[in-house]
């Protein structure tokens, strides 16, 4: 039977825990575990992986810790996000900011101490992108706020590869790149959906994304041009060398798919109907991610199934 001191500590844990956004952090660190593995031939060596995973996933939570501090005046006139354990007083922002702190400053430690300097200082960059310049700055301050930080956001990839190589192969930065073009690329469509939905949220919040600002007409040919550019930057890990056919088939009915959600979000059955292209964007890059992993696996099984006697 639990006692009170135990629930009064699992709930205190669930806010925290909360305050690191984990379902969006694991969309994250998801995509670096992939950019890890695509970035040597076989297995990653088990302890940079190990520890640059941690590393990665410290350091994304506390970006999202630091997002919801500098954010909670704004997440306090939304729906979405009036829940949240800052907005709501269930942490203070002084012990949100020393957890922030602390989560950085133990992922800097880990990556510097037992990964290498290049993702560190990688990482922290990211960090720094996403909690304050997108943050503090590009979302207050331009429509386009999503695709400048969308830098930031798309930067997994290329921390993961780093880990595990230092960067210090010949095709190590353009392969790398090459996923975080993807994902830079993915974000606005992706995000966007989400804004048409919930419009009224960020008016009431004076937060000019794109519906906001431009309508959601103009929004709707913004997601449709950047999902059919999308479509066509999924199939350069092809053209590069860095994937075979099994990935490129995947990539082009997911992308598919999307070009089929993107065009019936010119005029949508309803409402929602945002939401399902925001829902399915989700499930696109998993699954894209997945693809890439795959195919990097099974290109060495072809190739010895085809060697000759």
């Amino acid at each position: 039977m639990a006692t009170p001191a135990r629930e009064g500590f699992a709930a205190t844990a669930k806010q925290y825990w909360s305050l690191t956004k984990p379902r969006v952090v694991a969309l994250i660190v998801f995509t670096a575990l992939v950019g890890m593995f695509l970035a040597v031939p076989g297995l990653p060596p088990l302890r940079e992986s190990v520890l640059g995973f941690l590393g990665i996933w410290l350091a994304a939570s506390s970006a999202a810790a630091i997002n919801q501090l500098l954010d909670s005046r704004i997440d306090a006139k939304m729906a979405r996000t009036a829940w949240r354990p800052i907005v709501v007083g269930q942490i203070t922002p002084a012990k949100a900011l020393v957890f922030a702190l602390a989560l950085a400053v133990l992922s800097m430690a880990i990556l510097v101490a037992w990964v290498n300097a290049v993702t560190a200082v990688l990482t922290f960059a990211s960090l720094i992108g996403y909690a304050v310049v997108y943050t503090v700055f590009l979302k207050r301050a331009t429509p386009q706020n999503i695709v400048i930080g969308g830098i930031a956001g798309a930067a997994p990839p290329l921390l993961g590869w780093a880990a595990v190589t230092g960067m210090q192969g010949e095709w190590d930065w353009p392969h790398a790149l090459l996923l975080v073009l993807i994902i830079f690329v993915w974000t606005p469509p992706h995000f966007w959906a989400l804004a048409i939905f919930r419009r009224e949220d960020y008016a009431r919040a004076l937060v000019p994304m794109l519906p906001v600002t431009h309508g959601v007409a103009y929004t709707r040919w913004q997601i449709l041009f950047y999902t059919v550019l999308l479509v066509v930057v999924s199939v350069l890990p092809v053209v590069f060398g860095m994937s075979g056919l099994f990935y490129l088939g995947g990539a082009l009915v997911l992308g598919l798919v999307f070009l089929a959600y993107a065009w019936k979000l010119m005029d949508p059955p309803d409402e929602f109907f945002a939401m399902k292209v925001f829902n399915y964007s989700i499930v696109y890059l998993m699954a894209l991610f997945a693809f890439l992993l795959l195919d990097h696996w099974l290109q060495p099984v072809a190739a010895m199934e085809f060697a000759p006697a």
